[in-house]
């Protein structure tokens, strides 16, 4: 291994602080040949639901090298998200943490961008791409690789310091790094994931059945949200957190610095009969920019109405018994 391979790790490790990443490992670029049995046994379950997606690009998923020539290593970093309140807090229907504010994609994009630009100042051009849930990248298997964290039996990327509620993102390039070890598992005999799950997702430890998952039913979901799924939303009408709420590790879990992660103050005032009222214009200004957006207005106004639904439903049950 070249000198500068130690050299080039420390400086990008170094700019990935100065650029508000949590945490940087780095793998050699090589097939994730432990991964390919597990996420062919995934698919043939048919744990992806309805994302056939997923089924694409079964070779790239398993091998960077065919996302970018030539290339040899993956830096793998991490991004909080964690925010400063807790919506869910105020009595109304819940979404995500992480679509409280902007799109990720593009902005966590955008500061990859900005880095690369840095490092090329500074060690010259070298050939990369940067990632962040945009490219079929087995993203979690790489952070795990590069010692960022444990998969947790709830199947999120955990870390002792900071939890789980960040983003992953990667810069596939032609450097050649010095490379860090995986880190050990910490979850024990912990099954907290496992029993709050309403829907019984978690169908073994590290495995989820998306079909069953609640942000699947919410988000990737296009037809109508099934039965089985009724009593059992837990007012989530955009992805949900059940399973990172309680993780004891995520009482590490430190509020963000990212300005364009805070929430539209909107989020925080409407109550539950003023969800149900939703009108296409307040979604599209509630949600100029957020990942909600993906869901479109008719999404969430479904998975609105299927909640309350739920409500409804339990409301005369209670007063039945009376």
């Amino acid at each position: 291994m070249p000198e500068s391979a130690e050299i080039y790790a420390k400086l990008i490790k170094s700019k990935a602080e100065k650029f508000g990443f949590q945490s940087c490992g780095i793998s050699r670029a090589d097939f994730l040949a432990e991964d390919a049995q597990p996420f062919e046994n995934y698919l043939k379950n048919n744990f992806h639901g309805e994302m056939s997606y997923m089924e694409n690009y079964f070779d790239k998923r398993l091998d960077p090298r065919l996302l970018v020539e030539g290339s040899k290593s993956v830096i793998s970093l991490s991004y909080n998200y964690f925010p400063e309140k807790d919506l869910s807090d105020f009595g109304q229907l819940k979404i995500s943490k992480y679509a409280y504010g902007q799109d990720y994609h593009e902005i966590i994009k955008e500061i990859l961008r900005d880095m690369v630009q840095e490092l090329r100042e500074e060690i010259g051009d070298f050939d990369c791409r940067v990632f962040t849930d945009s490219a079929p990248i087995l993203e979690r298997s790489w952070a795990r690789k590069s010692g960022i964290g444990w998969v947790g039996k709830n199947a999120n990327l955990i870390t002792k310091q900071t939890g789980s509620f960040y983003f992953l993102a990667e810069i596939i390039c032609d450097l050649e790094l010095k490379t860090d070890a995986p880190t050990t598992d910490h979850c024990g005999s912990c099954r907290k994931c496992i029993d709050a799950c309403p829907t019984d997702a978690i169908v073994s430890e590290r495995i989820i059945d998306g079909s069953k998952c609640i942000s699947y039913a919410t988000i990737e979901l296009k037809n109508d949200i099934p039965e089985s799924f009724q009593g059992k939303m837990e007012d989530w009408m955009f992805g949900c957190d059940i399973c990172q709420d309680v993780c004891p590790w995520n009482r590490f879990s430190k509020p963000h610095q990212q300005e364009k992660f805070k929430p539209n103050p909107l989020l925080q005032t409407l109550k539950k009969s003023q969800w149900q009222e939703l009108s296409q214009d307040l979604f599209s200004e509630i949600f100029k920019k957020s990942p909600v957006k993906r869901a479109k207005f008719s999404g969430l106004k479904r998975n609105i109405d299927f909640i309350t639904q739920d409500s409804d439903v339990v409301d005369f049950k209670a007063n039945l018994k009376l």
